[in-house]
């Protein structure tokens, strides 16, 4: 119970405090990529040590810091996001729902830093946002991280895919990295503060090349790209994944899976 108080109170005081620090570092630099160094490096290491969660991470021969990706990764709890801060150091945004725009600090540093805000239950405006992604992907030669199930899932199963990740990568013509996490369910469970100390281990898997698929082979590319993410979970000690045409639990919105 006394960690469980103790990791919320590190959550809020510690983004509160770097918060402007990021802001801060944004504005002498005079450039959003400062405030991921202040993420990487500050804010989501000390939340793995509050948690108790040891990470392990595999595959960093297939990170190309020169090279503009989207890495495609399973959700198991809200630990994920510190986690792949930590896991993958190269420019990267995260690709976010609508509803973190309007978490105070949290939404304000979204829009700041230049993670892509995806309105998913808006299928015109969604695509409007991964449209103007792909142009940040070419223009400023930034990474994406996307969440393709759309939602944590409720039993640590990978989930169908959604397929606005996939066009993305199509459209800006770059490889889908697959990132697997397993063991950040067991830490912090999803929809729960609940913490139990753990190890949490990635895989970062060799990048599926777009240019193998036809440009509106959306559906391919996700298929494949999951299947890595399946197996690679699997051989971590994971559940694996879900039927790929199972229907998406009611946590996924009706209108992200037509992305």
């Amino acid at each position: 119970m006394l960690r469980n108080l103790l990791c919320v109170l590190s959550v809020a005081v510690w983004t509160a405090v770097l918060f402007p620090v990021a802001c801060l570092a944004m504005l002498v630099r005079l450039d959003p990529g400062a405030s991921i160094w202040v993420a990487r490096r500050l804010w989501a290491p000390l939340l793995l040590r509050v948690a108790g969660a040891r990470l392990e991470v595999e595959g960093l021969d297939h990170v190309d810091p020169g090279r503009p990706v989207i890495y495609a990764s399973n959700h198991q709890s809200t630990l994920d996001i510190p986690v792949l801060f930590v896991a993958l150091p190269v420019d990267l945004r995260f690709v976010a729902k609508e509803q973190l725009r309007w978490v105070p600090l949290v939404g304000w540093y979204l829009q700041l830093a230049g993670h892509v805000i995806v309105d998913r239950g808006n299928r015109q405006r969604a695509i409007a946002s991964l449209d103007r992604a792909a142009g940040q992907i070419l223009r400023r030669r930034i990474s994406l991280i996307a969440f393709p199930e759309g939602t944590r899932s409720r039993d640590a199963r990978i989930l169908p895919f959604k397929h606005g990740p996939f066009g993305l990568a199509l459209k800006a013509g770059v490889p889908v990295v697959p990132v697997t996490v397993e063991g950040s369910a067991r830490v912090m469970p999803r929809r729960s503060w609940r913490i139990t100390p753990g190890v949490v281990k990635v895989r970062i898997g060799a990048p599926v090349e777009a240019s193998r698929f036809d440009a509106d082979d959306r559906a391919g590319l996700a298929r494949t790209v999951r299947e890595a993410i399946v197996r690679a979970n699997l051989d971590l000690g994971g559940r694996g994944g879900v039927r790929e045409d199972s229907r998406p639990g009611p946590a996924t919105s009706s209108a992200a899976s037509m992305l």
